[in-house]
């Protein structure tokens, strides 16, 4: 397969969970923002040089591809590991940035003042990350091995989705009772170990029982 078809093949895909679209590259910030998502979530690729609508605008200098090193050294904690590959199609050079899941997360994108944030990508979208991906990044960074335990609170909160259905962060922690420290916590431990899933539903991440899962 040629560059001209590889590519091709990559554009007519559209974006999606795996690969975004870049016009032209401005900002090594904003960028860092989709080298978090693709990092935290399951890797990914940036085109640049391609319209949103498919089209090959072409990258427009050399400056573009620095700022893509810059977004993964100086703009990602810890720095993103990137790979890039330059195709020539229509006479017009198109910049791939491949960017594997992290196996060390979260890697924050850092912000105009300093401040790490981690993004998820969500469909064609990145996402910032909920204090629920933090909890379960952390617990996977700490804990090797884990025994799940099912108190009263556990129970509570497994009946209530069962119950319900999909709900969000903050009505698992009103018909529940508890706090959102607590929550975030409950909700992360049920994820890791396949009992609830996270769907992300208008711009909203909802939490649900697994069709698999029954409460105990």
């Amino acid at each position: 397969m040629d560059a001209t078809e590889y590519l091709q093949q990559r554009i007519a895909e559209g974006e999606h969970i795996h690969q975004d679209f870049k016009f032209a590259i401005s900002d090594a910030r904003k960028i860092a923002r989709s080298l978090s998502a693709f990092a935290n979530t399951e890797g990914g690729r940036l085109l640049v040089g391609v319209k949103d609508n498919g089209k090959i605008a072409g990258v427009r200098s050399d400056e573009e591809i620095y700022m893509i090193e810059a977004a993964a050294q100086l703009y990602c904690r810890p720095p993103a590991t990137i790979e890039t590959y330059i195709y020539k199609v229509e006479g017009k050079d198109v910049l791939e940035v491949v960017v594997p899941e992290s196996p060390q997360k979260p890697v924050c994108a850092i912000d105009e003042t300093g401040k790490a944030w981690a993004y998820v990508r969500m469909a064609d979208e990145n996402i910032l990350a909920t204090a629920i991906h933090l909890n379960i990044w952390r617990h996977n960074r700490e804990e090797t091995d884990v025994v799940m335990t099912y108190t009263e609170q556990e129970q509570q909160l497994l009946d209530l989705l069962a119950r319900r259905g999909q709900l969000s962060l903050s009505q698992c922690c009103k018909y529940a009772g508890r706090d959102r420290r607590t929550m975030c916590r409950l909700l992360a431990d049920f994820i890791r170990f396949g009992l609830v899933e996270q769907v992300f539903v208008e711009h909203q991440f909802y939490y649900q029982l697994k069709t698999s899962s029954q409460p105990f």
